[in-house]
């Protein structure tokens, strides 16, 4: 059975999974619109799983990695994103995914990868066509605390590395 097939949608009426053939080229689409600022999903059902492309960094421990287990797995990386995932609270109930921009329905939602990602399993050439593309995404270990904080959120956890590798490197 396909992915596609067998896939059973973890939010109804908020967002609809665009398949489409090949690796890495599914999108996740808006069903309803989003004001800047408001949550769109509580991050529920998450699993501890060890760090790969499908995991997403929850704090800045090497075994601090979960799998979404929803259609959130499905928001691709955008250098100009139009969401990001909050996952700074020590309380998980509390994690959350929210709007950065208005969304329209039937937008494709994307976040910036490493505004939760020290460092990417596997580094990609970016292709988001965004003006202030980085075009080269392996995490945020190798950008600057400019090129993080002009993508409209970062993580905690990343926010303070950035500032520890900073005070080491002067």
């Amino acid at each position: 059975m396909s992915e596609r097939e067998s896939y059973v949608p973890s939010h109804p009426g908020l967002f609809q999974v665009n398949f489409k053939p090949g690796d890495y080229g599914s999108v996740l689409i808006a069903c309803k619109g989003f004001e800047a600022g408001e949550v769109i999903a509580h991050l529920a059902g998450l699993t501890k799983a060890p760090r790969s492309y499908a995991t997403m960094q929850c704090g800045r421990g090497p075994d601090d990695h979960v799998l979404l287990n929803s259609d959130l797995l499905y928001v691709n990386h955008s250098c100009d994103p139009n969401i990001a995932f909050d996952l700074s609270s020590p309380d998980q109930s509390k994690w959350r995914a929210y709007a950065l921009k208005r969304i329209a329905i039937g937008e494709p939602l994307t976040f910036f990868y490493p505004s939760t990602e020290w460092l990417m399993d596997q580094p990609f050439d970016c292709t988001c066509g965004a003006p202030s593309c980085l075009r080269r995404i392996g995490g945020a270990a190798i950008l600057s605390e400019e090129e993080l904080l002009s993508r409209g959120a970062v993580n905690s956890w990343i926010s303070d590395a950035i500032q520890q590798r900073d005070i080491a490197s002067s």
